[in-house]
């Protein structure tokens, strides 16, 4: 049981002892929420307990508080103090920080794992079209869903990191016809680009790689089928440097799903028969539609067209029912903010099947703005068009990119200011951050240099300077930030935990001296520091940050 549990059930217990001496009203009391309040004078914990119960049992909540104070026999609380209308704070004896540090301590580098549960998690993030290069945007949310991957299988989750591959529809007979043009253009071949063709300069590169490799063989068959094998041609490359940017990037996938697998197996042939049969699917002008209304859209929407094309939906639903075959709980899905009207319409068709909507989950992200100088980046200096990842990370690297993508709550647009993110400064957040760790380790350097090495067991009460105490209670803090972040799919806070800890550690290192101090000191303190680096280490390792020994 955690000092909170702690906490709380003798919270109750005093509440208990009140109502059976009479100094209360008997009756049900709420649970118990306590908070880590703003300001160190309000205490280590406070709760609003007495004003809740206050109102259960038709009693002044200052005097519940009294009550509760005045029958509080717990020996860890060195005092409490009622507040306003009747918040209680709470001020415990350091005892509890101890016992809590030598259990981190024992935890070691496994200290904000959670025990594995049965929850089976897929989270697909980036997606994007194979048709070239990944944009920042792009980076945003590769960023962001592989740290979320990596927070909930800290918090327990199986979790399956997943890349949708759209490679069906016009986006790549797009790309195909484009690849055509730009080869028969290599050769001084007259031809008309496509209307709806990529106009990026990897296209350019594509085709004068295929010209480098096999010269003008291909002219010689018909266009169609120069096409087709172009397609293939380019969406092999693309993929292919995809996944590069993205192990760049310290992003990885357990699957890369293949949207043309659905049209090959018929998948979405079965799933519009079995709507219909559901009587969530049905014919009109034509055309197939989803009876999304049913569940809660603006109107119904058109699965399979006139021609008997599938639209971009018909996909979704099959792979959507696909995710849900494989076993999954819960689906989450990181989507552009152009996506949104989306939503609806693809929860609407997961309840048609028979699953829960809220079991599909879909966090969209805000855009991303680069700023130079205090000036906004537009456009690529190299090619003329969209700021691509892999110039990012050439610019910044990819420690840099990731936090700055991550340090923000997805709900807010995100400027990313280039110059901050490799200034060499405490004012870059993942420079501050690193810059703790390797402190850390050139305190070890020093100790193994000076022939001293770590007892096993310190005396942790030796820690009672309010910097040693600081960086103790947020070293607490961890699992329950853990715990918190997962549950609402907000790896944020994570970076803004590890930043915290980070300034917490530079304030303790300013202040407190390892080396020339009393031996048992001494020891406390690297245990102390050592847990810290662990800490560290454990919150970067989510965020997908290296954790420099030097720098």
């Amino acid at each position: 049981m955690d000092i909170k549990d702690k906490l709380a059930a003798a919270l109750k217990e005093a509440a208990a002892a009140a109502m059976a001496k009479g100094s209360v009203p008997e009756g049900a009391l709420p649970e118990v929420q306590l908070t880590v309040p703003p300001q160190k004078s309000f205490g280590d914990f406070a709760t609003n307990f007495a004003m809740q119960a206050g109102k259960a049992l038709k009693c002044n909540p200052r005097t519940l508080a009294q009550a509760i104070n005045d029958n509080m026999s717990a020996t860890f609380i060195e005092k409490m103090e009622i507040a306003g209308p009747g918040f209680i704070n709470f001020f415990l004896k350091n005892d509890w920080l101890y016992d809590m540090l030598g259990e981190i301590t024992a935890k070691g580098e496994a200290y904000g794992n959670f025990p594995p549960r049965a929850e089976k998690v897929q989270v697909e993030f980036v997606s994007a079209n194979p048709t070239g290069p990944l944009h920042v945007g792009h980076g945003r949310g590769a960023a962001v869903g592989s740290a979320l991957v990596n927070l909930l299988r800290a918090a327990g989750c199986q979790v399956e990191a997943e890349y949708y591959i759209n490679d069906a529809g016009n986006q790549i007979n797009n790309l195909a016809a484009s690849v055509n043009a730009r080869y028969l253009e290599c050769l001084s071949i007259p031809c008309d680009f496509p209307e709806e063709g990529y106009h990026g300069t990897d296209i350019i590169a594509t085709a004068q790689r295929i010209v480098n490799a096999d010269g003008d063989k291909y002219c010689r068959l018909p266009t169609s089928e120069r096409v087709v094998l172009f397609r293939e041609l380019a969406l092999k490359e693309k993929i292919e440097l995809l996944k590069e940017d993205l192990e760049k990037f310290n992003v990885h996938f357990d699957t890369w799903f293949s949207e043309r697998t659905l049209h090959e197996c018929g998948d979405i042939e079965k799933c519009c028969a079995e709507l219909i049969e559901r009587g969530y699917m049905y014919e009109a002008d034509g055309a197939k539609w989803l009876r999304s209304t049913a569940f809660g859209d603006d109107k119904d929407r058109v699965v399979i067209r006139e021609n008997g094309v599938p639209t971009y939906l018909a996909a979704d639903i099959a792979y959507h029912k696909n995710k849900f075959e494989r076993g999954f709980d819960t689906l989450i899905n990181l989507w552009g903010a152009d996506h949104h009207g989306y939503i609806k319409r693809m929860k609407a068709a997961c309840e048609a099947f028979g699953y829960s909507g809220d079991r599909l989950e879909v966090l969209v992200l805000q855009m991303v703005s680069l700023y130079r100088d205090g000036e906004l980046v537009k456009m690529s200096k190299r090619t003329g068009q969209s700021v691509t990842l892999n110039e990012l990370i050439e610019e910044v690297g990819t420690d840099a990119a990731r936090f700055f993508f991550i340090m923000r709550s997805i709900d807010s647009q995100l400027d990313f200011d280039l110059n901050l993110a490799t200034e060499r400064s405490n004012e870059n957040p993942v420079y501050y951050v690193q810059y703790a760790h390797a402190r850390i380790c050139s305190i070890f350097r020093q100790i193994a240099e000076n022939g001293i090495t770590m007892a096993g067991q310190a005396n942790l009460s030796l820690l009672a300077s309010e910097c040693e105490i600081d960086l103790i209670k947020k070293l607490g803090e961890y699992e329950e930030e853990i715990a918190s972040a997962a549950k609402d799919r907000a790896p944020h806070r994570i970076a803004r935990y590890v930043h915290e800890l980070a300034g917490l550690f530079h304030t303790f290192y300013n202040q407190c001296r390892i080396l020339g101090v009393d031996s048992d000191l001494q020891q406390a303190r690297l245990q102390l520091v050592q847990t810290v680096k662990n800490n560290l280490r454990h919150a970067l390792g989510i965020l997908g940050v290296s954790a420099p020994e030097q720098m």
